[in-house]
């Protein structure tokens, strides 16, 4: 699924898994590495890439992410366009003609937020697939609107080969992958400018075999002045994103935890190859 910074690719991904796998706020960019969803039936896996906004790199930090892109579309079997149906314009187009050329898979274009935008616009968004030679839909991936049907779609395009993931399996990524990203929502939305984009979460420590389950999640800051913002006066902003993550945490691993919350100044890692590789990032050979 691609497309541009909060065209809905993430709330479509977890619309078809029928689980919240992929984080959503309604800041752009929230999604800064693939996720991918499975869904088994009888006769059927579907595996689906949700992957970071289309977006024109600033620094090492969204090559990356535009990197994470383009791997995954030069991998799919189908790939589907999903696009803000609230703010298409001809420069936007330009970005996603100029995107797919690196596959050559079939298209099928998702023309998203239907329940927001009047009929009118809806059919002046169906001349998109039409140039790109694609089949459209009109689908409200929040409410769920057409999502069926472009299921269907996709289906019928996949080639026929052998299941990859057993049929209980939802995502390939491990636990600690969707805890850090639980607790990177959390801090999107609660706090603003430029501290959601300059946090790094990693989960340092997990241990499920005690009662709660302890988890030690380290968030990372580019500047120490960050720290500060992130922690709040007496340390209150830091305790109130801990109960709000420990809440989200507890309801997808269906158990208590315990969660301890570090900050801690990773200077500039947004520009540096090592700290970005070390975290796993997919960082592009080509760095200009």
């Amino acid at each position: 699924m691609l497309g541009l910074p909060n065209a809905g690719k993430s709330t479509l991904l977890n619309c078809l898994i029928g689980e919240k796998l992929s984080i959503v706020t309604p800041k752009a960019q929230t999604t800064s590495r693939r996720v991918t969803g499975i869904s088994t039936e009888p006769d059927v896996q579907m595996i689906f890439l949700d992957t970071p906004g289309l977006l024109e790199p600033k620094d090492l930090f969204q090559k990356s992410m535009l990197s994470a892109a383009l791997v995954a579309l030069e991998e799919a079997d189908v790939v589907v366009l999903v696009v803000d149906l609230g703010r298409l314009d001809e420069a936007e187009g330009a970005t996603i003609r100029e995107t797919l050329t690196h596959s050559r898979a079939p298209r099928l274009v998702a023309l998203n937020k239907v329940d927001t935008v009047s009929p009118d616009r809806v059919q002046a968004g169906l001349r998109l697939p039409t140039s790109l030679g694609a089949t459209g839909f009109a689908i409200s991936a929040l409410k769920g609107t057409g999502v069926q049907e472009l299921r269907a779609a996709i289906e019928a395009a996949l080639p026929e080969a052998p299941f990859l993931y057993p049929p209980d399996e939802i995502a390939s990524e491990p636990v600690r992958f969707f805890v850090a990203e639980l607790v990177r929502e959390t801090i999107f939305e609660r706090y603003h400018q430029e501290i959601p984009y300059s946090v790094l979460c990693h989960v340092e420590e997990f241990r499920e075999e005690q009662e709660p389950a302890y988890i030690g999640v380290t968030v990372y800051v580019e500047r120490e002045s960050q720290k500060g913002i992130l922690v709040g006066k007496g340390g209150g902003d830091i305790r109130e994103l801990g109960r709000t993550s420990r809440a989200k945490i507890e309801h997808f691993l269906g158990r208590s935890v315990y969660l301890d919350l570090w900050v801690k100044t990773l200077d500039g890692w947004r520009r540096k190859r090592d700290e970005l590789t070390r975290f796993g990032f997919h960082v592009p050979d080509e760095t200009r």
